[in-house]
């Protein structure tokens, strides 16, 4: 990481820290045209955000050149706008990435980027700006700054109440967020309207069997859970654990085959094939592993239904292409289905999916 100190600043031109915006001190040596108030927040944002795109800001950041043209100048205009749009994708999914994973102060300054990008290309009243605004008041929430996630929710809330383009989709992601603010406020009420909003927004959307909607049925089971209503949270985990194992065995079912059959006959190494974005696939284990902790707790009681999450997190991963940790869910699913003698049958299922791995790591030591 790059430090050096900004020369003389413009007269009438106020520089400004990427993290907080208040007066800089500091600059990337690297892309110099990043400014920080001082050297905790540069490093905050490098370890967050600004490492993976740092040369992609320097045309973004600076003049743009003479054109001979107004033809050329169109064409300049425009592959700024695409790569402007890039960056808010690639922040937006870092951001979401990280909350997924519980690095809640990462997941700040990506969000924040993404946020002032989506704020250049579509204006500062726009609808576009909501999913950034959830993303801080999500981070927020994960920091216990709950004051600080009200606002960046309410600043969301005008910006939809204002628009007569919003989505099903920024619809469902509003009520979401909001579920888990009155959640962290344990206004349970509240937040079961709010989520049950996010699953019919959702629905809508994409449909009730999706991943997407998913998440409204696992934060509902959540509220359930946390109440003791053991019957309606069973029955929402269940549902969840369904759905994705749907989804996921889809993938499967197509990879397993390809790959046993060898037909990559280049030599390639297989890229991962499970249809997600590296925030859904960390929502995806954030989920599965959640509900994989609540149902080994009673696993005595009801254990083919551990053994089922098992098996979607084996899958999840093999399509990840990490077998080592595909090894680990499907060994553990083995164990516990000996441990409590259950069919021989569902051994052999199980084992079959240990042979899988065995088998492409032998094919790979060849």
């Amino acid at each position: 990481m790059n430090v050096i100190y900004p020369l003389a600043v413009p007269k009438g031109r106020r520089l400004c820290c990427e993290v907080c915006e208040a007066p800089a001190e500091r600059v990337c040596g690297a892309c110099t045209v990043t400014y920080y108030c001082g050297v905790v927040h540069q490093r905050t944002d490098w370890g967050s955000i600004h490492e993976k795109i740092c040369q992609l800001l320097i045309p973004l950041r600076t003049s743009m050149p003479f054109y001979n043209s107004e033809e050329e100048r169109q064409h300049g205009l425009q592959q700024l706008q695409q790569r402007q749009k890039h960056l808010i994708e690639f922040c937006y999914t870092v951001a979401q990435k990280y909350i997924f994973e519980g690095k809640h102060e990462d997941a700040v300054p990506a969000a924040l980027h993404s946020l002032r990008f989506r704020m250049s290309v579509h204006g500062l009243s726009s609808v576009e700006l909501v999913p950034a605004y959830l993303l801080l008041a999500e981070a927020s929430l994960g920091l216990g700054r709950i004051v600080q996630a009200e606002e960046y929710l309410s600043q969301a809330q005008w910006t939809v109440l204002k628009s007569t383009e919003c989505c099903y989709a920024t619809h469902s992601l509003l009520h979401r967020n909001l579920g888990l603010l009155y959640m962290a406020k344990e206004n349970y009420e509240e937040a079961r309207y709010h989520l049950a909003n996010d699953i019919y927004f959702a629905s809508c959307a994409f449909g009730t069997e999706h991943i997407r909607t998913s998440g409204g049925y696992f934060h509902l089971a959540n509220i359930f859970y946390g109440l003791k209503k053991l019957d309606l949270a069973d029955t929402l985990y269940t549902k969840v654990s369904e759905i994705w194992n749907k989804y996921l065995d889809n993938h499967y079912q197509v990879l397993s085959q390809v790959r046993t059959q060898q037909i990559d006959l280049l030599g390639k190494q297989f890229e991962t094939d499970t249809g997600l974005d590296e925030a859904q696939e960390a929502e995806a284990i954030q989920i599965l592993t959640s509900i994989l902790n609540i149902r080994e707790s009673t696993s005595d009681k009801a254990p083919q239904k551990t053994i089922f999450v098992l098996k979607i997190l084996f899958m999840l991963y093999y399509l990840m292409m990490n077998s080592s940790k595909a090894e680990e869910y499907a060994m553990r699913a083995l164990d516990l289905a000996k441990e409590q003698q259950l069919s021989v049958h569902e051994q052999n299922t199980i084992q079959d999916l240990l042979n899988l791995i065995s088998a492409e790591e032998a094919h790979h030591i060849t």
